[in-house]
């Protein structure tokens, strides 16, 4: 079998950052596969669970809802390797185009209090599986060592 595109990036080389994986056209539109590092692969350790489900709940609650983007968003969810997410969006965009976006999002995480939404046996299958001091941190440590100045070499994936 084929390598898909994701095993062909060399996850010795990448960063924490925010990359394009890839662009498809779905009938006339095009769809652009973000790829949200949150942790360097294989020399950080992984994202808990708790706190990656937490961070889902809230980060896809809070696209969604977005007065600019919220119709545009296919989908937020975490990587099987829980170094970070997957977003898809309507469109074709580029990583720097999103930064406000995820600046915004992941303020809103740091900043989150109250009952994380879906967090219930009715609303989730694993509901008691979900961090949010733990999802608040990794949200503001993102923010302050990656989005918050983020360089050029975080933006494309390496050679």
């Amino acid at each position: 079998m084929e390598k898909i595109t994701s095993f062909t990036i060399d996850h010795l080389k990448l960063l924490p950052g925010v990359y394009v994986s890839r662009k498809d056209n779905v009938g006339e539109e095009i769809v652009t596969t973000f790829d949200i590092r949150m942790t360097r692969p294989n020399f950080e350790p992984v994202i808990n669970t708790a706190e990656l489900h937490a961070i889902e709940h809230l980060g896809a609650t809070f696209l969604r809802n977005h007065k600019e983007y919220g119709e545009s968003i296919l989908y937020f969810g975490p990587m099987g390797c829980r170094t970070g997410f997957y977003m898809l969006l309507k469109g074709d965009h580029e990583s720097n185009e999103i930064i406000p976006l995820l600046k915004e999002m992941f303020e809103f995480i740091k900043n989150f209090e109250g009952e994380v939404p879906g967090a219930c046996a009715k609303d989730c299958g694993n509901y008691l599986d979900i961090n949010l001091p733990m999802a608040r941190y990794t949200s503001a440590k993102y923010l302050d060592e990656v989005l918050s100045d983020i360089s050029k070499e975080r933006l494309i994936y390496p050679e």
